[in-house]
């Protein structure tokens, strides 16, 4: 299981306009990439398929939240209060995502495609705010990844975007390598 994590630095007590873009733009990308969509620390309530139907209620992102209401309605969507001693474990293993990944956690989104594509899960952690993931995570993650792999900082629903392409661009190429085919 791959989930792209939306983790809340913005407001954690009102849903602001900015919440409902990035989950609203994060939905097509999930869906379209076969990934999972996690929001964390949200100000939410309810039940995932309540969330979605709300959130896709005020949105003409995905064809008005079509493709976040159908990860909902296949399990694939998750509401996530902030991790108090780490995620669930059915997520797997935590990424941080960043520009500046610490040399001792660092791993190359090919590694977490290879790894992936012999089926462990990974949760892809991404800062929605001015600041980014917060420095309990980057400790609490298990690995540090930057998309780049340039040190080039990417705007946040840039970097929603980017992040399963890749992984699953990635996984793709290397199961065509691996059956011999021509890339």
């Amino acid at each position: 299981m791959l989930t792209l994590a939306l983790y809340n630095t913005y407001d954690t007590r009102k849903l602001h306009e900015a919440h409902l873009r990035a989950i609203a733009r994060a939905g097509p990308i999930a869906y379209a990439f076969g990934f999972h969509l996690a929001l964390v620390g949200f100000p939410l309530r309810g039940r995932p398929l309540d969330v979605a139907e709300e959130v896709s209620s005020h949105t003409t992102i995905g064809e008005g939240g079509t493709y976040l209401l159908e990860l909902a309605r296949r399990n694939r969507f998750h509401l996530l209060d902030f991790p108090r001693k780490g995620f669930p474990p059915q997520f797997g293993t935590v990424v941080a995502t960043t520009r500046k990944p610490s040399d001792e956690k660092e791993i190359s989104p090919l590694e977490l495609a290879e790894r992936a594509l012999r089926g462990e899960s990974f949760i892809f952690l991404v800062g929605l705010g001015r600041h980014g993931l917060p420095g309990e995570i980057f400790k609490l993650a298990r690995h540090h990844m930057d998309i780049t792999g340039k040190r080039i900082s990417l705007e946040t629903c840039t970097a929603i975007g980017a992040i399963p392409a890749k992984i699953r661009t990635l996984m793709e190429a290397l199961k065509w390598m691996k059956a011999g085919k021509r890339t």
